[in-house]
């Protein structure tokens, strides 16, 4: 396997016992790495149509695939974000995909899954970056797929779920790469809102090799430093099983609703793998994600069967 998957999590279990607490994305991460990596992309009788490893950029990394429902007519379209501490992770991982595909292609929304360049031969802002350019790639094929362009959301998990959140905090970002409004974003516990706080105090070392040395680097990588009047509606999922995910998730959305940004926070009794795994399930979770998404649009209401 090549060595960028195992040297940080060879160094993540080198770490000591107060940074292995907060190492749990990561570490989860490499469990999941073990037990989670067959995926939907082994073909079946009853498989959806997917649209494998399209590209949306130069980089062999710089690819999405699009799962399609069989009722596609306009569409809307969930964007989703893998996690993996900026440095690993795939598109086609069963924790990203499979429940989520489950849940709702038959409701008649099109899934897109995108991979993104990843460190050590990038930053975390360069990802951002990769993922504002996979939504303008998307939002520009959409209607080929049976999407409608106008009614897309992102989703993003762990580093995943920091990058979406950089990108909601203000979307001029994405803009500027070619990227459309796009409805709301729900980001899966992402302990990355607030990297200055991160990096001023003792923490896991790989977020050493994700931000580095610089303050001012950290303040641009940082979406609560970053929010804007602008920003996306935001749902941030927070795990209560980790110490280090819900305080500064709470922070964000009250920052966020002093600034007139509809934001909400979700604390969920499910470890860090889990809240990405779980969503999709039959559960009271999964319904309140939905509810958010029903919020954000009339027409994704519908889909979802919900009178927001």
């Amino acid at each position: 396997m090549d060595h960028k998957v195992f040297n940080p999590l060879l160094a993540a279990l080198l770490l000591t016992s107060t940074q292995i607490t907060v190492a749990g994305p990561l570490l989860d991460k490499w469990q999941e790495h073990r037990t989670q990596r067959q995926s939907t992309t082994n073909p079946s009788a009853d498989a959806p149509k997917v649209l494998r490893n399209l590209a949306y950029g130069s980089d062999p990394l710089q690819q999405l695939d699009v799962y399609l429902p069989d009722n596609r007519e306009h569409a809307p379209v969930l964007l989703m974000v893998h996690g993996g501490a900026w440095r690993i992770g795939d598109k086609g991982a069963a924790a990203v995909v499979d429940n989520k595909i489950k849940r709702w292609l038959p409701k008649g929304f099109i899934f897109v899954s995108l991979n993104y360049r990843l460190l050590p031969d990038t930053t975390p802002v360069q990802q951002a970056e990769d993922v504002a350019r996979a939504l303008a790639f998307a939002q520009r094929q959409a209607a080929s797929w049976g999407g409608d362009s106008s009614k897309f959301i992102l989703l993003g998990h762990s580093a995943g779920a920091h990058l979406v959140s950089l990108l909601a905090a203000d979307p001029a970002r994405a803009k500027a790469l070619g990227a459309q409004t796009w409805l709301g974003t729900v980001a899966l516990d992402s302990a990355a809102l607030d990297v200055e706080q991160i990096m001023q105090r003792p923490h896991a070392r790989f977020y050493d090799k994700a931000f580095g040395a610089a303050p001012d680097y950290w303040a641009t990588a940082s979406p609560l430093k970053q929010l804007k009047k602008t920003a996306t509606p935001l749902l941030l999922i927070c795990s209560s099983q980790r110490n280090d995910s819900c305080p500064p998730a709470r922070a964000f959305v009250e920052q966020a609703q002093r600034l007139g940004i509809r934001a909400q926070l979700r604390p969920e009794d499910r470890s860090h793998q889990a809240i990405n795994q779980d969503l999709g399930l039959a559960n009271d979770y999964t319904q309140a994600v939905e509810a958010f998404l029903a919020g954000l649009d009339s027409q994704v209401a519908q889909r979802l069967g919900i009178n927001p």
